[in-house]
């Protein structure tokens, strides 16, 4: 046990140094892939962290925003490939460049939803002047202060979740319960966990996030440094 807590222990610290050349991976110029996931909803590969596109009644959700205004332009495009509906709402699953930077090539006016957390810090980067930071008029707008909040957007039915600070202090997981389909975030990777704890992330938080997401009724975990993951492997 000794041995196994330490290996967590370097793992997650050793992720503060990884994450970035990961992000880049995937950053600028990199072209899109675009997988079905259900009926209603896609999953944007490529251009920084995976984006989730949610097709509802009369608009779109957009779950992360991508790294680049080229990337986030992209996404944009894809959208328009898929629907003639309009894009209404990003949800942003934390504060991380490769998640947030490219909404500012996404139509003005939405409704931008974080976690309160995650809204003070990318307020903090954008008012230090942090290369690529979304300008005020697309900060969150929106935000969740309870450990879960229910809503229907656009006809769809959603759980937002942030059981505790792990990957940063502002995680988020979409939930949605009628597609069984959990949005991770950089919660769930393909490897040990990632910790910022610069932005105040913590581990045995990270354990707790994780342990509820497997708890709930999904078959499909959406991940935004990998291929979509089962229950099993997600529990695993």
């Amino acid at each position: 046990m000794r041995t196994r807590t330490a290996v967590f222990r370097f793992a997650a610290v050793a992720g503060l140094a990884c994450f970035g050349s990961l992000a880049l991976a995937q950053a600028p110029g990199e072209p899109l892939t675009v997988k079905k996931i259900k009926d209603n909803i896609y999953f944007a590969e490529g251009g920084g962290g995976g984006s989730g596109i949610i097709i509802g009644d009369n608009g779109v959700i957009v779950v992360d925003a991508k790294t680049t205004p080229a990337a986030g332009k992209a996404v944009v495009d894809e959208v328009r490939k898929l629907t003639s509906k309009p894009i209404t709402t990003v949800i942003l699953t934390h504060s991380d460049a490769d998640h947030v930077n490219g909404i500012v090539s996404f139509p003005k006016g939405l409704t931008i939803i974080a976690h309160e957390n995650d809204k003070k810090e990318i307020e903090e980067a954008e008012a230090a002047g942090a290369r690529g930071a979304p300008p005020k008029d697309y900060l969150p707008n929106k935000v969740v202060t309870q450990m879960r909040e229910s809503m229907t957007i656009d006809g769809v039915k959603m759980t937002l979740i942030h059981i505790a600070p792990a990957h940063t202090s502002g995680d988020l997981a979409v939930y949605l319960p009628d597609e069984k389909v959990v949005f991770s975030g950089d919660l769930v990777g393909n490897g040990d966990p990632l910790i910022h704890m610069q932005k105040n992330g913590n581990s045995a938080g990270w354990i707790q996030f994780v342990s509820a997401l497997v708890q709930l009724d999904a078959d499909t975990y959406l991940r935004a440094h990998a291929d979509p993951a089962t229950k099993a492997e997600v529990e695993a």
